[in-house]
């Protein structure tokens, strides 16, 4: 496959998922997720993918301190509508990390291993920190992204500019796209467990 050779270098969420156990989906119910994941997921690599795959590593590592996150035992409530801004690829990647859906999501076998309803929109825009729940303990964490001190290349503007009017070579474009997935490198890499970027907060 020609991605990125970062991509493999980015950190690995490691969660384990009775269902998958169960179902013999996974040896052991071991599921590991890597950042190339989520690119497949969503179709692309950006900022706000890494952005997202960082938050749900960082809230599923402050759930479950010692032991890999139980996968499809978490709520995960979004700050904004679903369709707001890039809400809904956020959540489409924390529901690929966590198991959480909405209505569309599995209703479960004879009581257990449901999905449904577990990741939930607020009606209008409360803040910018994302909520994990554990559904057994109820502890709660709330998580937020500023990628401000990751500051993208100050051309990018201009080239994305020229490639949308189509008025970009084939230099330009490759310029564009390197300079796009160094910023995703740098944040994957440099600033995962920055905590001026993931920002983790115990709710109470």
């Amino acid at each position: 496959m020609n991605f990125p050779d970062f991509y493999g270098q980015a950190p690995v969420i490691r969660t384990h998922d009775p269902l998958a156990a169960m179902l013999g989906a996974a040896s052991g119910g071991v599921l590991e997720y890597h950042y190339l994941d989520a690119v497949r997921l969503a179709g692309h690599s950006c900022p706000t993918v890494a952005g997202a795959f960082l938050i749900g590593r960082a809230g599923l590592a402050a759930l479950y301190p010692d032991e890999p996150a139980e996968r499809g035992a978490i709520a995960v409530h979004m700050p904004a509508p679903e369709k707001e801004g890039v809400t809904g690829v956020m959540a489409q990647v924390l529901t690929l990390l966590t198991g959480a859906a909405s209505d569309n999501g599995f209703h479960g076998i004879a009581g257990r291993f449901k999905r449904q309803g577990l990741l939930s929109f607020s009606e209008r825009r409360e803040g910018e920190a994302i909520l994990f729940k554990r559904l057994d303990t109820r502890a709660t964490v709330a998580v937020r992204l500023d990628i401000s001190q990751v500051p993208g290349d100050p051309a990018q503007g201009e080239r994305l500019a020229a490639i949308l009017q189509d008025r970009a070579d084939d230099a330009l474009r490759t310029a564009f796209a390197n300079a796009w997935q160094d910023r995703v490198r740098r944040l994957l890499l440099e600033f995962a467990e920055d905590p001026g970027v993931i920002q983790v907060t115990p709710v109470q």
